[in-house]
């Protein structure tokens, strides 16, 4: 619906938000995608660090998708490696009574970062739940499955709404279970509309 630079581009139908955080390259888009069962809806690039706006994506007429940029790629320039915390925490800030959840997205394949702590806190001092969505799941075995779980469970598991969840853009993995998380933090108005437009995709969602 809106790709903002600057807060007068947001958009201004009102509705909660699903804001969907986490490091360059961790496939933000690509989850985005996969949920609504809509390909190419979120723009994905194999270059980290492309996504320099907040991208709103409207689902049914109810509420919103929220893309934030991508963090911590080093090869991005100074000049947007600047630009990024004002983007992000102004973001944050205006809309902290509107934002339902925070999604934090990471590489299930990967150890939890400074950064996304940063981002956790960003979250806390605002009061906003989040849950942690690990990608790339169906790249693990299933005991590597199990192991990143627990890691990201011991790292940040008091502090979210609910046990991490690893998903998987490719197969589906976990897409049935981050939809019950977002169905209940949803107004229960887009909660029906949710179920109703998007059961393609959650019926298509794999395992748990």
């Amino acid at each position: 619906m809106a790709s903002a630079y600057r807060p007068l581009d947001e958009p201004r139908e009102a509705g909660p938000e699903i804001a969907f955080l986490g490091r360059s390259n961790v496939g933000k888009s690509s989850l985005i995608n996969r949920l609504l069962d809509t390909r190419g809806l979120a723009r994905t690039s194999s270059q980290p660090g492309r996504t320099q706006s907040v991208n709103f994506y409207r689902v049914n007429d109810r509420f919103y998708f929220v893309d934030l940029p991508g963090y911590g790629y080093a090869r991005v320039p100074e000049t947007v490696r600047r630009a990024w915390k004002p983007l992000v925490d102004g973001y944050l800030e205006r809309h902290r009574e509107r934002v339902a959840l925070g999604l934090l997205v990471v590489d299930a394949r990967r150890e939890p970062t400074e950064l996304d702590g940063m981002m956790i806190d960003w979250l806390a001092e605002r009061s906003i739940g989040f849950v942690v969505a690990a990608t790339k799941a169906d790249k693990l075995s299933g005991n590597e499955r199990a192991k990143a779980k627990a890691r990201l469970t011991a790292a940040w598991g008091a502090a979210a709404a609910a046990p991490p969840v690893l998903v998987s853009s490719r197969d589906g993995r976990g897409m049935k279970e981050l939809w019950g998380h977002l169905d209940r933090v949803l107004a229960p108005g887009a909660t029906d509309a949710a179920t109703d437009s998007t059961g393609a995709a959650r019926a298509d969602g794999g395992t748990e």
